[in-house]
């Protein structure tokens, strides 16, 4: 028997470990089953090499809790620890069984690069435990060994009688911590952290039909036949799945197995994944994982089901920002590398020049998905376009390397549903939307309906238009004009007249003279609201709508921009503004110039403006009350 002092190499350390080291107390379980993991692969590892001489049997994890002793129990059949290994990875917490394994089989080809750690995870079972025991029995021909610990500086180690392989650690739960002695509580943890881990778990057991029965059929007096109840059996209840897609060969997988995992993972998502990318990468680093995409709404909403984050298949995170680019944490999937620089607690990412590779990989894997399932079937990649173009502009505006790739799949849809690339589209429109200042136009609606007026017009000059409606394609818009040719220049249709906005070497005369529009541009000024409205007289063709509200490009952009982050500063804040373009070769420009009658004059300038909110969507509440009504008069 032996008593001493837990060897901290600061004093007082010990109150610090069991408090602080770990903010989360749910981890206490996971620290506890990822040692039972370790310990169980590192004696597989032995056997394999011929260190070991036992049997490894059917290993697996057991977990269970006695409400009436109030313990919750770990149990494995791994590599058990001796008096000797107690006393230095349980007592010496600076040292780490695991950094000591690694180092005496670094140059062993079979590593199975198994990272675990003795020391520090196994003191988080004080945050939710007044006093923990261990039963202890290593492979080797040694003596058991039994250590306990009230949580103080002081523990006591003692010979043992234990007869199987393995280890034991009981947690005496502390009163504050009852609910870790709730089944419920323990299975939705193993379910977190644990459900894919490499050991299988046991946690209680489970009936089923036994496999052997074959209900007999049961004939009764009248001749009619039965089924005699099926025979059932209780089983360990295994909660994990030791072997999940990611760590699986791509070839060895179906589009069903991807399928079948994306349900696994999420269990409450009823829609599919559009398409998967399987990681798998051993140099420089190690990571492997499967990222899928999903169906996305218009807005930047992060989604519920994240990007979880394995090491050796034990769940450290949903948080992978610096792992995974900002425009990637829209996806969902796993990740697993050993690689992955975390703290002792396995909390928080370390800044670590390998994480920037992992980030980098992960970008350049993804665009080579994403380009080869363009350039293998176009088709079904533009009927996916709608549902992903969110997390692909995104990426173009906050990485260049993906940037530069993704121009050559990138997709401008236009209002007759056809697809083009940038080039594409460039080449197509450069003749017909080149305007008289040597500056290519690029036409588009953020909304077909609401600008079908606008669009309609376009289409009559030939012009294509595309439907660009995605959060934040004002900011792609802005670094598109400036990263490509200079002259490419976006306009939104309903920013001013179709004739303005794509401006050709023809001149339109007007019918009213100089004096006349000085003379009508008052009267239109004293009905129409100058704080949100500029009155634009302009010649345009005849049969061209009499009133026109547009939006200009510049302000309203630079106001979408500042909504989402970016733009110019205080823009998102400042009120609308509108031009109305009014064509003064209609001729109700003429008759509202040339009407006497005041009351008429301002009824046929309220109509006509009315009309013009109509189409932009700007007539609500009690004005569109007085339009309807008359609007009702007017074809009494």
């Amino acid at each position: 028997m032996s008593k001493g002092n837990i060897n901290v190499s600061v004093e007082n350390i010990f109150p610090l470990i069991k408090k602080f080291l770990y903010s989360d107390h749910e981890i206490f379980l996971r620290e506890l089953v990822s040692n039972a993991t370790d310990a169980t692969t590192k004696l597989k590892h032995l056997i394999s090499i011929g260190e070991a001489q036992v049997e490894m049997g059917d290993a697996k994890i057991e977990i269970s809790i006695d409400k009436k002793a109030k313990t919750l129990t770990i149990k494995d059949q791994g590599l058990g620890m001796t008096m000797e290994e107690v006393e230095k990875y349980i007592n010496q917490i600076a040292f780490s069984g695991a950094e000591e394994f690694l180092e005496k089989y670094k140059d062993d080809k079979n590593d199975t690069g198994v990272i675990g750690h003795f020391g520090l995870g196994f003191y988080s079972a004080f945050m939710v435990a007044k006093q923990v025991e261990i039963f202890t029995k290593s492979y080797k021909d040694e003596p058991a060994a039994y250590w306990v610990c009230d949580g103080s500086p002081e523990y006591t180690l003692v010979e043992q009688d234990k007869s199987d392989r393995g280890t034991e650690i009981v947690l005496h739960i502390a009163a504050d911590s009852k609910e870790f002695l709730e089944e419920g509580k323990i299975r939705s943890l193993l379910n977190k952290y644990n459900r894919f881990n490499q050991v299988p778990i046991k946690f209680g057991t489970k009936k089923i039909n036994d496999p052997n029965h074959e209900p007999a059929t049961i004939t009764d007096a009248d001749g009619k036949e039965t089924k005699e109840k099926q025979k059932q059996i209780e089983v360990d209840n295994i909660i994990n799945n030791t072997s999940p897609a990611w760590i699986k060969k791509p070839a060895d997988l179906k589009d069903e197995d991807y399928k079948n995992f994306y349900r696994e993972l999420y269990p409450m998502q009823f829609e599919e994944s559009l398409f998967h990318i399987h990681l798998n990468v051993d140099y420089p680093f190690n990571l492997t994982g499967i990222l899928f995409f999903p169906k996305l709404t218009q807005n930047l909403d992060m989604q519920k089901d994240k990007i979880q984050l394995y090491q050796n298949q034990v769940f450290v995170t949903d948080n992978v920002e610096g792992i995974v680019p900002d425009f990637l944490q829209m996806l969902k999937g796993v990740i697993d590398s050993p690689d992955i620089p975390l703290n002792v607690s396995r909390s928080y990412l370390q800044a670590d020049g390998a994480v920037k590779k992992i980030s980098g990989y992960i970008t350049k894997k993804v665009g080579d998905k994403l380009s080869s399932l363009f350039k293998e079937n176009r088709e079904d990649f533009e009927k996916k376009w709608n549902d992903i173009k969110v997390i692909i502009e995104y990426g173009m505006l906050s990485e260049d390397k993906f940037y530069d790739k993704a121009k050559s799949f990138a997709l401008y849809p236009t209002v007759d549903n056809t697809y083009f690339t940038f080039d594409e589209l460039i080449e197509k429109t450069k003749d017909s939307q080149t305007d008289i200042d040597g500056n290519h136009i690029l036409l588009y609606a953020s909304n077909k309906n609401a600008q079908h007026s606008y669009i309609e017009a376009a289409k009559v000059k030939g012009y294509e238009v595309l439907v660009l409606d995605s959060p934040i394609i004002s900011h792609l818009m802005q670094k598109l004009e400036t990263s490509e040719d200079s002259k490419i220049k976006f306009s939104r249709v309903d920013a001013d007249h179709i004739d303005n906005l794509i401006k050709k070497d023809e001149t339109v005369i007007s019918k009213l003279s100089d004096e006349e529009k000085d003379t009508l541009k008052p009267i239109l000024e004293a009905n129409i609201p100058k704080q949100t409205y500029t009155v634009q007289l302009e010649a345009l063709d005849s049969s061209a709508l009499p009133f026109m509200i547009t939006v200009p490009e510049f302000m309203r952009r630079m106001k979408e921009m500042s909504a989402t982050g970016g733009g110019m500063f205080g823009m998102g804040s400042l009120p609308d503004m509108y031009n109305l373009v009014v064509n003064t070769n209609h001729e109700l420009i003429s008759e509202i110039l040339h009407t006497k009658d005041e009351e008429v004059q301002k009824r046929l300038i309220s109509q006509a403006f009315d009309l013009a909110k109509l189409s932009q969507n700007l007539l609500h509440g009690e004005e569109l009350t007085s339009f309807i009504k008359r609007s009702y008069e007017l074809i009494k």
